[in-house]
């Protein structure tokens, strides 16, 4: 039978024998930021990445959209039929000004770690409880459309058993609880005329868009405490001697749970729509991106990502309180039992800053990014090699989709 220690030992060995390669890996894509959609030297630097791992990987280029890949390895070891598809997911989006602020390059570099260290683990056995394959997904967009959801509707999870990523942040923790997220965009269109001769003759987008603001701000003391909405005026006109005839706002509303989304955005709604009614406006309510679900939690894997990382030399604190960050990865928790740890690069800057851009294309990151893929891959150990834990995982996710439609 297969041995855990070992495959542990060989999958560290593994990826500490490729620690430079990987670390190229994460530099390339750290010196060419791109943004969502458009990340062409990414998707290349990953696929030759895999290409040249051997022939045992299949690599897809521009898996079922432009900047996505899917690498493939196995299934080998076992007897039964049916396999276990363990599934590592990369990121590798940036900001616009600030490039990798938020790590996303280190997300690619994790996935990338995580799957040619599980792989010399399954080499290292010559018997294994169930066969075993390997997938690695890139997946774009996470910083603005939703890749994950574009490729959950295509069909790209449906015969994953379980995904594994991680995510940069100010500390380690196995678990921390995303918010739901959707993007409204809101235009207002009126009628131009002279604000001073001839005001009467017009109809004022930009007041729409003001009352439409206003409103939302006097929503708020009705809200639960734990939902968030947020936005700005993005136009509001050309000259103030102009009536504005057009106007166009963009809120994110969040909730804890997508059960709860669904309320907030019919209480937005009528706030925009009493604008509209209001200045005699027309009013589009357009939804641009995909909504982002509440991650699921699964407390089994991240038991076993907690005891692996802290036998890695892993901190993992209480969780801070407040953490209203959302993404992707929430959706594909719906559909496969997953986990989204995150993990401490050495810095205590902030996501989404300067300074964190500067700590992701650090040497000093190198050695929190690779610890945590050497989680990731021991929790998939773990899980190939005890049958009974693939079922105790099946049954959270059970658990928490039910609770979650409560």
């Amino acid at each position: 039978m297969a041995n855990r220690h070992q495959m542990k030992e060989a999958l560290q060995q593994c990826i500490d024998s490729m620690k430079q390669q990987l670390h190229g890996l994460s530099r390339d894509i750290w010196n060419r930021p791109e943004l969502a959609g458009e990340e062409v030297n990414a998707h290349d630097t990953l696929v030759r990445f895999f290409s040249e791992q051997g022939r045992t990987w299949t690599v897809q280029r521009h898996y079922k959209l432009p900047t996505a890949f899917r690498a493939s390895w196995g299934p080998v070891g076992g007897e039964e039929q049916r396999g276990l598809n363990v599934g590592f997911l990369c990121e590798y989006d940036a900001l616009p000004g600030i490039g990798h602020a938020c790590g996303h390059n280190l997300i690619a570099e994790v996935g990338a770690a995580a799957a040619v260290g599980l792989r010399a683990a399954v080499e290292s056995q010559s018997e294994l409880p169930v066969p075993v394959e390997i997938t690695v997904l890139g997946t774009p967009a996470e910083e603005a459309t939703g890749g994950k959801i574009d490729l959950i509707r295509g069909g790209a999870f449906t015969d994953l058993d379980l995904i594994l990523m991680a995510h940069p942040a100010q500390q380690d923790a196995s678990f921390l609880p995303t918010v739901t997220i959707t993007e409204v965009s809101v235009k207002y269109h009126g009628k131009a005329a002279h604000a001073s001769a001839y005001p009467w003759e017009g109809v004022n987008a930009l007041d729409a868009a003001v009352l439409a603001y206003s409103n939302l701000s006097v929503l708020r003391q009705q809200l639960k405490p734990e939902w968030k909405l947020h936005g700005i005026i993005k136009h509001g006109g050309v000259k103030p001697n102009i009536i504005p005839a057009y106007s166009e706002l963009e809120f994110y509303l969040r909730t804890l749970r997508l059960s709860d989304i669904w309320e907030l955005k019919a209480k937005a709604e009528a706030c925009f729509r009493a604008a509209a009614l209001a200045t005699g406006c027309q009013v589009e309510i357009i939804y641009p991106a995909h909504t982002y679900s509440n991650i699921l939690p699964n407390d089994t894997l991240a038991n076993l990502y907690e005891s692996n990382g802290k036998a890695l030399g892993m901190v993992f604190p209480e969780q801070p309180a407040g953490f209203s960050g959302s993404t992707d990865f929430g959706n594909v928790s719906f559909i496969v039992p997953g986990i989204h740890p995150f993990f401490y690069i050495g810095t205590d800057a902030l996501n989404h800053t300067e300074e964190y851009t500067e700590a992701a294309g650090a040497e000093k990151a190198q050695l929190y990014t690779l610890r945590a893929a050497k989680a990731l891959a021991m929790t998939a150990v773990d899980v190939v090699c005890c049958p009974d834990l693939l079922q105790r995982v099946r049954e959270d996710f059970r658990l928490a989709k039910l609770k979650e439609e409560k």
